[in-house]
């Protein structure tokens, strides 16, 4: 566990009767393996994403704008992007435990912030939230790390996003 985990217990136990929301991933929480690592090392054991629905968000795209040091290198945030998608899997998250993706993403240490993002799910627009950097934390300098590119891959394999969409990540990160 990291020190973290005292205040996202703190902000679970606010939000105990929170409604449920939507949560639109598209980056490496997609590869489930790599999540329930996460989530043992983190101490989140009581909580497992539940299934999720393929989605699309029209009109934005994946801009590689989060210098990591521990990707060693760029990772991907959106950008709004008329005529552009991005594929990812729309959950329903109990609110209570909404505080356990904040941390997975990023917003607890500021890296990243939450977005409302229009999504297409089974032919139906719906709104759901999504993690993007935070613009104070963007930066295009450096490589894109290709650590991340693959994991980034591997998970949208996995859960089952377009082949076209995958073979369009593995090769525009280069």
């Amino acid at each position: 566990m990291d020190a973290h985990h005292e205040q996202v217990a703190r902000r679970r136990a606010a939000l105990a009767v929170a409604p449920p929301r939507r949560y639109f991933a598209y980056s490496t929480i997609l590869d489930r393996a790599a999540f329930d690592e996460w989530r043992g090392q983190h101490g989140y054991q009581d909580f497992a994403l539940p299934p999720g629905q393929l989605a699309e968000a029209p009109d934005v795209d994946l801009v590689y704008d989060f210098p990591s040091r521990w990707w060693g290198g760029r990772v991907a945030g959106l950008v709004d992007r008329p005529g552009a998608r991005v594929y990812g899997l729309v959950f329903t998250i109990a609110g209570r435990d909404w505080p356990i993706l904040e941390h997975k993403e990023g917003a607890v240490t500021g890296m990243s912030v939450e977005r409302p993002i229009r999504v297409r799910v089974d032919g139906r627009d719906e709104e759901a939230f999504a993690f993007t950097t935070a613009p104070a934390r963007a930066r295009i300098d450096g490589p894109v790390s290709a650590r991340f590119v693959e994991a980034l891959v591997l998970g949208s394999a996995v859960a089952g996003l377009p082949g076209e969409y995958v073979a369009r990540l593995r090769a525009g990160a280069r």
